[in-house]
């Protein structure tokens, strides 16, 4: 549960959010914060006193995910987990490559055809990847876990272009700590060109 005050000018009111719906909130609630709650009035009996309880609450003028995404890599950085004293070097000419992907969706294929274009004679081992929706950051993180087991020379994690909501998971603290911790180099390869995810900051 999350137990908070919000104040104006001239009033404070305490607010709480339960767990149910705090588990949702994509970003992290800092002091000073201008917010906007969706919720109800309700009494608390045993000091006798009113309060909002939250049921949905999102930074005022800006989007949660933008939010969240500046939080954790201003988080991250401070860490050092975007240092270019941390980045692996990258060999030139890989033997064996591990992808850590979907193995139905069309980034599988396009690495496929392009790796047998440049460099037909590398390995490549694919584990299968949760890579969106629910569940998919513990499913990413895990399978970079394996993938730095099997000794190879280079790890692409990735996937195919979509929404922010869509690419989401690579934004995520358990695969930006996932790669960090790696010790097989990784490159991300998530969404178009123009997209950048968290997991790039962190990638060799």
């Amino acid at each position: 549960h999350i137990y908070f005050s919000i104040k104006d000018a001239t009033s404070t009111m305490s607010c709480v959010m339960f767990k149910g719906n705090a588990q949702y909130l994509k970003f992290r609630l800092e002091v000073g914060m201008k917010i906007t709650i969706s919720g109800s009035i309700t009494a608390y009996v045993p000091r006798g006193n009113y309060q909002l309880l939250c049921n949905k609450i999102e930074p005022s003028g800006q989007g949660s995910l933008a939010v969240a995404f500046e939080q954790l890599k201003n988080r991250l950085q401070s860490q050092g987990y975007f240092d270019t004293q941390h980045k692996k070097q990258l060999p030139k000419y890989p033997k064996h490559i591990v992808l850590v992907t979907s193995p139905t969706g069309a980034a599988i294929e396009d690495m496929k055809k392009v790796a047998l274009h440049r460099w037909p004679l590398t390995k490549f081992t694919l584990i299968p990847t949760l890579v969106q929706g629910e569940g998919s950051k513990f499913d990413i993180a895990s399978s970079i876990k394996k993938a730095d087991e099997l000794g190879a020379d280079i790890i692409v994690v990735g996937r195919g272009g979509g929404s922010i909501e869509d690419l989401w998971a690579f934004n995520e603290e358990e695969v930006a700590t996932a790669i960090y911790e790696s010790n097989t180099p990784i490159i991300s390869a998530v969404g178009h060109e123009t997209d950048t995810l968290i997991s790039d900051f962190v990638a060799d």
